[in-house]
């Protein structure tokens, strides 16, 4: 069954979780709560609508300067990362591209514009999705890139996703640097003779496909052998366009497209989660199809869903195509980030190999990858992470990777996901007020857990024997995140509502 994600509402705080998590919970009509259980509280709600950060410049399209995301905003932003550009000494080009955000194509000329001001040439690849802008960048040899998507966010969302000459995201200290450069105004623009120029190609999705396909790994011809039919939504963005293509090309005839119109009218939250995949899931069933496949907005993360329209689950996308990997690999490393799941560990350490663990956040997880020479790694959000493409979340490698895994396996979906180490994890998150001060709410808690085994590289994850807490500040919105996993759907879900009770106490000390 489909968990649906809820608002709970109790004295002004408010809380966000699934059915599931809230199972043990009343509410009336007027949305007040009503508890049955003692462990439950909540925190205050607090509206942000432009965040600076690590993350790049997010924000809500209107409204005022410095509220916003508005065209003073985004030249501020884009000309602080045009002048970082030209210090580095990398180049002069700057690839950009969008999904297919209503705003998305007002964002991208006010930024091209911008940087061709600044005397940077700009090569716009125009509706595209984040991994492809990450491989144009590298194919083009440029000197950065920015990829104009807000992610999962709703569509009165945009950012600005800025990535360095490698096509990687820009680090910590890269992007602390672009803030202060956006904050003190420190940048110029070029005299009339020096202006930039600006060309397009709208075949760069095509050319990250053919690359996709030059991989070892993925085997073609096993794909088409089995004559799937597959249902793909794409949630009215970009991999409307970039996931059918894929298929075609991996040889895939029977597709049914669901939200692949590519107008930025999400048809549902577009958040690849199972409380969203509903419409999927049941068309899956209704069309007797093999695979249901959910992207979102810019295409690099991955949910699946089987042919009984049971959800894969978005922590086993990367345990699957990890384990396909390591089958067909000598030995190999792998890497995921703290809040995913422990059976990624289980199947690394059983083909051989060492399993790290990193900060949250995809340039941790590269930064973890490198070093410890990962073969595979990415987050629990079905964020993969292939090398032997380019050091990005990718759900195009990852859906040609899955069906070479699947077609070579010889078993249905379902019977697939039944074969990986079976874990639950419960995701929720409290929302604050600035007067609750989340760094002391962690170091509290780490302080009253200090005697189970304690992981602070981001946040603090409490591991108890099979079972593990983590709780971590969102850098893209007020929030603080709990999740919890374990082999029972009960303990996990108490684990949490257990964490939310000492959070309400240190919020009320």
């Amino acid at each position: 069954m489909l968990s649906h994600e809820v608002v709970i509402f109790y004295n002004g705080f408010r809380v966000i979780g699934n059915i599931s998590f809230f199972s043990l919970i009343i509410v009336n009509k007027h949305s007040n709560l009503l508890r049955k259980n003692e462990y439950f509280c909540t925190l205050f709600f607090q509206t942000m609508t432009l965040i600076k950060s690590i993350s790049g410049f997010r924000g809500t399209i209107g409204g005022k300067p410095s509220d916003n995301l508005t065209p003073v905003d985004i030249v501020k932003f884009s000309s602080a990362y045009g002048e970082w550009v030209i210090s580095t000494k990398k180049g002069n080009l700057i690839v950009i591209g969008r999904d297919a955000r209503i705003s998305g194509k007002i964002v991208s000329d006010i930024v091209s514009s911008t940087l061709m001001a600044m005397g940077l040439d700009v090569l716009d690849l125009g509706l595209s999705t984040t991994p492809t802008v990450e491989m144009a960048v590298m194919m083009e040899k440029a000197a950065g890139g920015i990829i104009f998507t807000a992610s999962h966010n709703p569509k009165q969302w945009n950012a600005l996703k800025l990535l360095n000459h490698k096509g990687e995201f820009i680090s910590a200290k890269e992007a602390e640097k672009v803030l202060e450069l956006a904050e003190a105004n420190d940048f110029s623009y070029a005299e009339v003779n020096t202006l930039g120029a600006l060309t397009t190609d709208n075949d760069y999705i095509k050319k990250h496909i053919d690359e996709i396909l030059k991989l070892p790994l993925v085997d073609v011809n096993a794909i088409a052998e089995k004559k799937y039919k597959i249902v793909v939504d794409a949630v009215n963005s970009t991999g409307g366009i970039a996931v059918p293509m894929l298929l075609r090309a991996l040889g895939v005839e029977s597709i049914i497209e669901l939200n692949c119109e590519p107008t930025g009218n999400f048809a549902h939250n577009p958040e690849p989660l199972p409380e969203h995949l509903s419409q999927l899931s049941s068309k899956v069933k209704s069309e007797r199809a093999n695979l249901g496949i959910c992207v979102d907005p810019d295409v690099d993360r991955l949910a699946l869903v089987c042919e009984d329209g049971e959800m894969f689950g978005e922590e086993y996308t990367l345990v699957a195509v990890a384990d396909y990997i390591l089958k067909n690999t000598k030995k190999g490393n792998t890497v995921s980030n703290l809040s995913s799941t422990k059976a990624l560990k289980d199947i690394t350490e059983k083909h051989g190999g060492k399993y790290s663990a990193s900060a949250v956040g995809e340039v941790n997880v590269v930064e973890k990858m490198k070093e410890t020479k990962a073969i595979i790694g990415g987050e629990g959000n079905g964020g993969i992470i292939y090398p032997e493409l380019h050091y990005g979340r990718d759900a195009m490698v990852g859906i040609a990777l899955f069906l070479s895994s699947l077609a070579k396996s010889g078993k249905g979906c379902s019977a697939m996901r039944g074969g990986f180490p079976n874990y639950i994890i419960s995701k929720n998150k409290v929302e604050l007020t600035p007067d609750i001060d989340a760094d002391d709410v962690l170091e509290k808690i780490k302080e009253k857990y200090k005697k189970f085994d304690i992981n602070t590289v981001d946040g603090v994850r409490i591991d108890f024997d099979e079972d593990w807490v983590h709780l971590r500040k969102s850098n893209t919105e007020p929030i603080i995140r709990i999740y919890a996993e374990s082999k029972s759907d009960t303990t996990a879900r108490n684990l949490t509502m257990k964490i939310i009770k000492d959070i309400g106490e240190i919020a009320k000390g």
